[in-house]
């Protein structure tokens, strides 16, 4: 039997070289690579976090637990905390969102050997096919984020996908984003100019994570006025 390994998979698709980073491998493969991936969507779905207004309470992911039906020990969605800052009873804290960037250029999608990791062409959300999915764990690896897990019950790729196949069939936004009390998370259609979310990034100083890559994420955030950016 030929052996034929992870790398010689990755070099067959053209990802080109792969480099560590935050614990991690992700794909230096230029923009182009992922030209199918990044056709014009009729809507372009997206989150903004604004971390002035989150108080690290984690209603959000107790909310995406519950309404997406997540198993104990894995979790799509994390709050990060930095700090404290400052001393007692001034001390402040610094939170970050942790959850699929969902990237208009995707590595994991770019990876994936069966087509179970897609963009939906209507919206841009990554996500999942679990019928396609065969546990490969390529998509897990090559996400820069560190944010894609096996779910212990389906054995599958899962990830956060904005609610797609519960709160957003239903018409409803996302569980994290009803769920926050501080209203901390706005969510909407980049492709519309008019849309909250869009002057909201428009309007505010925002920033991106790792978007050196080449990712293109469409997770944005209004950083805290105190700490470092986290990426």
């Amino acid at each position: 039997m030929t052996d034929y390994s992870r790398r010689d998979f990755l070099h067959k698709l053209g990802i080109g070289s792969l480099s560590a980073v935050g614990g991690g491998l992700i794909s230096l493969a230029p923009p182009q690579s992922f030209a199918k991936i990044t056709q014009i969507k009729p809507k372009r779905y997206a989150m903004l976090h604004d971390e002035t207004k989150c108080i690290g309470c984690t209603a959000c992911v107790e909310a995406c637990r519950e309404v997406n039906q997540v198993p104990d020990g894995v979790s799509r969605l994390a709050i990060l905390r930095q700090g404290p800052f400052g001393e007692f009873p001034e001390a402040s804290y610094r939170f970050f969102r942790h959850s699929c960037q969902q990237c208009s250029n995707a590595p994991c999608v770019a990876v994936c050997p069966t087509g179970a990791s897609f963009i939906d062409m209507h919206n841009g959300i990554v996500e999942v096919n679990p019928d396609l999915c065969v546990g490969c764990q390529y998509c897990v690896a090559v996400c820069p984020y560190r944010v894609r897990y096996i779910n212990p019950v389906t054995l599958t790729a899962d990830k956060c996908n904005f609610c797609r196949n519960t709160n957003l069939a239903q018409g409803k936004l996302p569980a994290c984003v009803e769920a926050c009390p501080t209203k901390a998370l706005l969510f909407g259609d980049l492709n519309d100019p008019n849309s909250t979310i869009s002057i909201a990034i428009k309007t505010s100083p925002t920033y991106r994570s790792k978007v050196a890559l080449g990712t293109e994420p469409n997770l944005y955030r209004i950083p805290s006025k105190i700490g470092e950016i986290s990426e």
